[in-house]
């Protein structure tokens, strides 16, 4: 009964029915409640069971951002929503959430499903991938932005490997063609000469 009471009365307050993030990234969630419900706590709540479910980060009752480990929330009276950002996003934090408003009697909660994907994205491979050069940088431009952040090799490990491939390969492949010339095995100059020159001797 008391999850049927919440679910008729989460009208007041909504949020995205999913979002998702990357690993060691970060996600914000919106969620948006009627009028009159300003001063009230507003909660994130985790766990798909509405009787299981563990308050992650709650308000004080004010605008004040309150953070709590690895998630933050603060409530925006004159817009009437609160944001829930998590942080350093694990991939064991998928699962479902609830962000709420705490009343006397039943709180309002409405339901939120979060997926994490692992760091290596496509957003990585897109950025490599056209770091050489890329036909549309305004696509190039757009589809970075639109990627999550997420951890990058130091550059001066890319410019290590491409003197290594463009600069040291080839002049070790030189000496190591110059040292096999010089110590090629010579002929000598009479079997040279007696090789170019045999052939069957004429009959008499």
């Amino acid at each position: 009964v008391w999850e049927w009471n919440l679910l008729l009365s989460s009208s007041a307050v909504s949020g995205p029915r999913a979002v998702s993030g990357v690993e060691q990234g970060s996600l914000t969630v919106r969620c948006r409640y009627d009028n009159g419900w300003e001063r009230c706590l507003k909660w994130w709540c985790r766990g798909a069971a509405w009787s299981s479910c563990r308050f992650v980060v709650k308000t004080t009752g004010s605008e004040k951002e309150v953070k709590k480990g690895r998630v933050s929330i603060k409530d925006n009276w004159k817009d009437r929503s609160f944001t829930v950002t998590m942080e350093k996003l694990r991939l064991d934090d998928s699962d479902t959430y609830w962000c709420g408003i705490e009343r006397v009697g039943t709180d309002l909660g409405d339901q939120v499903q979060v997926t994490i994907f692992p760091g290596k994205s496509l957003c990585v491979f897109v950025f490599r991938a056209c770091s050489f050069g890329c036909r549309d940088k305004v696509t190039q431009a757009r589809q970075l932005t639109s990627c999550p952040r997420v951890p990058h090799r130091p550059l001066l490990g890319s410019i290590h490997f491409l003197l290594l491939v463009f600069l040291k390969v080839p002049l070790l492949l030189g000496m190591l063609g110059a040292v096999l010339w010089v110590n090629r095995p010579l002929r000598n100059e009479n079997d040279l000469t007696a090789s170019a020159c045999h052939h069957k001797s004429p009959p008499r």
